[in-house]
């Protein structure tokens, strides 16, 4: 189980490293952005002005960055001190993913839309799984003192 848990780890962290790579292309190459899934494009809201157009690009490049970050922190703890047996980075992959799943999901009732809540629900799913399938760690740990 323990091996399942890191592999599912750390294909998170990839997909989550891919989805920022993708999001900082489109940011930075000034690709036709989607904002609110279909409902509004970045060229509409522009409305021709350059610079509410870099402004918009400059913030998704932004949160592609911290996305990059994070993955890349993510995926180093997973396949070092989490695939070692290490019970501190258990904590650190649940304490992390928590906060990110809070802060994603309280864009529905603050900005009273869905958009992106539904994949950090999905992504928090994959590693609470994850790590219930390395669970004993945590009571080894507790052996061992």
């Amino acid at each position: 189980m323990k091996t399942a848990s890191w592999v599912l780890l750390a294909l998170v962290g990839a997909l989550t490293l891919t989805a920022g790579l993708g999001s900082a292309t489109l940011a930075y190459r000034g690709g036709e952005d989607k904002i609110m899934y279909g409902s509004v494009q970045m060229s509409d809201l522009a409305a021709g002005r350059e610079d509410v157009a870099v402004a918009l690009r400059g913030r998704r490049g932004t949160a592609a960055s911290y996305a990059i970050g994070y993955a890349t922190l993510f995926l180093f703890v997973v396949l070092g001190p989490y695939r070692r047996g290490e019970v501190w980075s258990w904590w650190a992959l649940l304490v992390s993913s928590l906060a990110l799943v809070l802060l994603m999901i309280l864009r529905i009732p603050l900005l009273g839309t869905r958009a992106s809540a539904d994949v950090a629900a999905i992504q928090f799913a994959v590693v609470i799984v994850a790590l219930m399938l390395d669970v004993r760690r945590l009571k080894s740990s507790s052996q061992a003192r």
